[in-house]
Order: structure tokens, then sequence, then C-alpha cells
């Protein structure tokens, strides 16, 4: 029905229009998002008066009323989050989030059903959270998964330290924040990488192979291994020093290590030091009785250490792999512990896992772990806590707590979504 004919309704619904409608994010009047019917309608009802006025103020309700509900239900909807992976360590830091977004758990199997459902049932996601094993149903992030999503999303959180599963340029230039952990797989992976260095250096793995292949009363002494080295007088070089390089130094430190060198892309403030002695690249390799490595896997660093690098080392060093396998050109490290110019191997991480050569991991002086760095129950509810925490950040400030180094000097001027 038509309202009441009379003055006061009038002046009422002029004044309403008019002077109320901010509240549904109008400016001078009109509503921001007002089309040329609306105006039209909005120009008669103020120019007429009498019955005209009433009726042309009636239509314009209805439409404005309709045109609110569909902007309050855009207000009302909670920013979605695509989980990618198997998720839920941290239960209670999910179901906080839970409350101020609406977390969506990827069904896709492959990646052309994962391009597919990116612009029917994701096609409004916000960010988008990802392990490590997830690239088995949507592959890379690469340049061509960039070109598939929707503008809706504006960041992309990778659950682990090592993300070289996503070619982030492509990220960046679409206007895309990329995040990694930082702190909490520091302590975990720092002491898998202590672990593997004390058992590289007193040839612990040769000791347990030759008691578990029975040969203890055979072999003499230790069943026959090979004497070991204390870490007393050694020189450690780390290559890589950030927040996992500098925790494996601090845990290293106590055990009576003599020297710890580092090699890093610039050197760190005395403070981030901590005694630690920055050196060129080529003086670690030539110096060092163990070289660690603990560095992100790029096109800069694949087979970092190569046959050519390994034969500028010490004859007899150790060398300690927490990175990322391809660091190493297995072939060529391979080829120099059966020469014996390298005298140990301890890795927890490998070129082409989970495929290992058996060539290598059989050797008596490889110490081998099936990438293990993170595998603690604390760890994952941390990591697992992080990325929730770093999602929650972005969503209220349009910045990451942990943006990747290609992306430190970005200014994306994000605006927060909640």
């Amino acid at each position: 029905m038509y309202p009441r004919r009379s003055p006061r309704f009038i002046t009422y619904s002029h004044e309403y229009w008019g002077t109320q409608a901010g509240a549904w994010g109008m400016r001078g009047g009109q509503p921001r998002a007002w089309g040329r019917a609306d105006r039209m309608l909005y120009k008669m009802a103020s120019t007429h008066s009498g019955y005209t006025k009433m009726h042309t103020f009636s239509i314009l309700q209805r439409r404005l009323l309709s045109s609110r509900n569909t902007l309050l239900h855009k207000m009302l909807q909670k920013p979605k989050v695509l989980r990618l992976g198997a998720w839920g360590e941290a239960k209670a830091a999910w179901a906080e989030l839970g409350e101020i977004v609406e977390i969506v758990d990827c069904e896709s199997k492959t990646r052309d059903e994962f391009f597919a459902d990116l612009k029917t049932k994701y096609n409004d996601i916000t960010s988008i959270v990802r392990t490590f094993f997830s690239v088995n149903n949507t592959g890379r992030f690469d340049a061509e998964l960039a070109a598939h999503l929707p503008e809706t999303v504006k960041s992309v959180l990778h659950n682990g330290a090592g993300y070289d599963q996503i070619d982030v340029q492509p990220f960046t230039d679409k206007g895309i924040q990329v995040s990694n952990i930082t702190t909490p797989v520091e302590a975990p992976t720092a002491l898998t990488a202590v672990y593997l260095t004390l058992a590289a250096l007193r040839n612990f793995q040769q000791g347990h192979e030759l008691l578990t292949e029975g040969k203890w009363s055979s072999g003499g002494k230790c069943a026959g291994a090979n004497l070991g080295l204390d870490p007393e007088g050694l020189t450690v070089g780390i290559i890589g020093m950030g927040g996992i390089g500098r925790a494996i130094r601090d845990r290293l430190v106590p055990f009576g290590f003599g020297k710890v060198v580092y090699y890093n892309r610039s050197r760190l403030s005395s403070e981030l030091e901590n005694g630690a002695e920055y050196v060129t690249f080529d003086d670690l390799v030539a110096k060092s009785d163990v070289i660690m490595l603990s560095v992100p896997l790029n096109a800069k660093t694949h087979h970092l250490i190569n046959a050519d690098v390994l034969a500028k080392t010490k004859k007899g060093v150790v060398i300690v792999n927490t990175a990322r396998g391809a660091v190493i050109d297995e072939k060529a490290l391979t080829d120099a512990l059966k020469s014996g110019h390298i005298g140990a191997f301890g890795s927890d991480v490998f070129e082409h896992e989970p495929e290992v050569a058996p060539e290598l991991y059989n050797m008596l002086n490889v110490v081998s772990l099936p990438h293990m760095g993170t595998h603690t129950k604390q760890a994952l509810v941390n990591m697992e806590a992080f990325v929730v925490e770093n999602v929650k950040t972005y969503l209220t400030t349009g910045k990451m707590l942990t943006n990747v180094p290609e992306q430190a000097s970005v200014d994306f001027k994000h605006t927060p979504v909640i």
C-alpha cells in the first residue's frame, strides 16, 4: 500500500531520505551507488508535491530496501580463507579464527580441478593457506596458478620455512602478499642439525649399523667403527645466517666448537653475529671442519654445493644439510664421500625426496633422516598457530607478520579487510 497522504508524512519522508540516508552509505542525500533511475525518482520526489511525491517516494523506498539488503548481505559476509592440505593441529587457534572468517577446506584433487573451482566455489576467497604436501593437488604456485586466482585473493600463506614451491614474482606482480614460517621452525630445525652434526662427527650411524648387523663380537672394540672427532677446536661454517642459522649456532657453541664463521647475503649486526665471524663463501668452504647449510632453495642456491666447491673443502670435512636437498649436487657429493675426501654427511633433506638413492643412504658415514626437522607435536601446533596469527594480522592491518624476503621492500598498500 502507498503511504498515507499527509503533509506530515511527506515532510518525514523527505527528511528521511535527505538526512538519515547517511547510514545507508549516502552522500548529499543520495546513496553513493544509486543508478540513473534512482536519481530520476529522487529528483521527481523532490520537485513534486502531493500524491505524486508520496507515490514516487514509495517506489524509491522499495528500490532502496532491495539495494540495502544486498549491501548488508555483502557487509555481513565473513572473509573467506581457503585451506590447502591437511590442517587441524592448532585447534584452538583455528576455532578463534573461525569467529571472524569463513574457513573453507579445498576439495580439489587435481590442478585442473583446482583451476576450475577457483572460478566457481572459490571465486571470492581472500586468503589462501597451504602446506608442503598440498602441492600434490594443486601443483606449484607459479605464474600459471597466479593467473587463475580471483581478484579477491590478496594473501598466500605457506606453512613452512622453505617456500621453494612458490614462484614469488608472479604473485608480487598481481599484488598478492606471500608469507612463510619463521620463529616456530627455528628451534626444532636447529636441534635436528645438532643431532646430525654430532652423529656425523662421532660416526654414530656407522656404529649403529655395525651393531644391528651383529658385528660387535667379530668387529672388536665398538664393533669396528671408525674413530670419531670431538667438537673442541673445530671450525663450524654456517652458510645462511637467518633465524635457523643463528639458532644452530646458539645450540652448537655449548658443545665446545672452537670457532663459528658464517656466510650470508649481507653481514649481520654485531649483536646478531654474537661472536660469529663473517667470511666470504670461498673462505668458509676452505677453512671449515663442519659446513652447515641453512639457505632457501632458489635459482641461485640450486647445487650451491657442487663438485667444484667440494674439491675446495678440507679433506675429511663434515657436511650437514637441513635446508633443501637440491642445494647440494648429490651425485657429486656421493662421489666425494666414496673417495674419502668428504668425511661424513648428515642430512634431513634430499635432492629428489621422497626418493633417495640407496647408494647414498647406505654409506656408513652418512646420517640420514626423512625430513623430520619440524616433526614434533609442539612444532606443528606452533606453526599452524603462526599461520593463523598471520592471517588475522593481514585481515586487520593489511600487512603480513612475515612477508618472504623477496617482498621485503614492496609496499602493497593493502587496506584492512575487517
